[in-house]
């Protein structure tokens, strides 16, 4: 969003290019920062000039508070309405030092929480995609197996990077997972996934520690190596390029939920202490269904030419 032009000479604009000034030859801070206070003030300066204030002292917090609503009605982000009021707040300090103000109006003015964005998953097909890579390498047994594991229950990766094959039941029909406050939880494991799993101990390297994947040397993988590995599977299947662990735990939790409505189940599969954390899949359900009602419900549909 570009600033708006500048008002007449008030002075509120003489403060404005004093403090601009101060930045850039006392404080050298860069240019494209002085750029940014350049423009917040300049909203500012717009908005004071429309609404006829001229001194930084006519400007009280109801009028910062307008400021702001006037900047979420054009259309502009919570996150760059509270840098805008981050940036007023520091030029009112400044003010204060100056002895030109006694008080800072907008120290007490929050912006609008921003939108909180639904996690992004992938859908059934693109899971069956990211799951067929071809390969029986031994890195690729063990990439199918770290991906279908992380499906088939929904783990985060601290969970699945921490796993041992202890945690397994004799079958691997079961796994027991340590999550956020040490808490733990018994997950199933699907057919697919314990089928990966029964490859990949059968091949897996030599290894001193007990950690379900390790390196082709052996030694348990990181976090780190956990993230590319899963990163490089989707690109080579032609998919996002930022597919990460935690968007695999989205797709189990999402897909569970299409099939079975079982909101409460779902929150102990993936370990929720409360159950507001796992409603935010009810948003991505209701995003699948609003979808089929629109193709399918004959009162949905639009008709040709309308």
């Amino acid at each position: 969003m570009t600033a708006p032009a500048a008002p007449a000479d008030t002075e509120i604009c003489r403060q404005s290019a004093r403090f601009l000034r101060h930045l850039t030859d006392e404080r050298q801070l860069s240019p494209r920062t002085c750029q940014a206070y350049q423009r917040d003030l300049a909203r500012l300066e717009a908005f004071a000039g429309k609404a006829g204030f001229e001194a930084p002292h006519e400007l009280g917090a109801d009028e910062i508070r307008r400021f702001a609503a006037g900047m979420r009605r054009e259309g502009m982000s919570g996150r760059s309405i509270a840098r805008t009021l981050s940036a007023l707040r520091t030029w009112f300090e400044w003010l204060i030092r100056e002895d030109q103000l006694s008080l800072n109006p907008a120290r007490g003015v929050r912006a609008p929480k921003a939108a909180k964005k639904l996690p992004r998953s992938l859908d059934p097909d693109e899971i069956l995609r990211l799951l067929s890579f071809p390969g029986d390498d031994l890195l690729a047994v063990r990439d199918r197996a770290l991906l279908e594991l992380f499906y088939s229950s929904g783990l985060r990766l601290a969970e699945l990077g921490s796993l041992r094959w202890s945690d397994f039941a004799s079958a691997l029909a079961t796994v027991k997972v340590t999550g956020k406050g040490r808490k733990q939880r018994v997950l199933p494991v699907g057919s697919k996934a314990r089928e990966a799993l029964k490859r990949w101990r059968e091949a897996r390297p030599a290894s001193t520690t007990d950690a379900v994947f390790v390196s082709i040397r052996g030694a348990a993988l990181s976090h780190r190596a956990i993230q590319s590995r899963v990163a490089l599977r989707a690109r080579q299947m032609g998919l996002w390029q930022r597919v990460h662990p935690h968007m695999l735990r989205h797709s189990f939790a999402s897909h569970l939920l299409e099939s079975s409505g079982q909101l409460r189940a779902i929150q102990e599969l993936l370990g929720h202490s409360d159950i507001s954390t796992t409603q935010v899949y009810t948003h991505l359900d209701f995003q699948h269904l609003a979808k089929v009602y629109d193709a399918a419900h004959p009162r949905a549909r639009t008709k040709p030419g309308s």
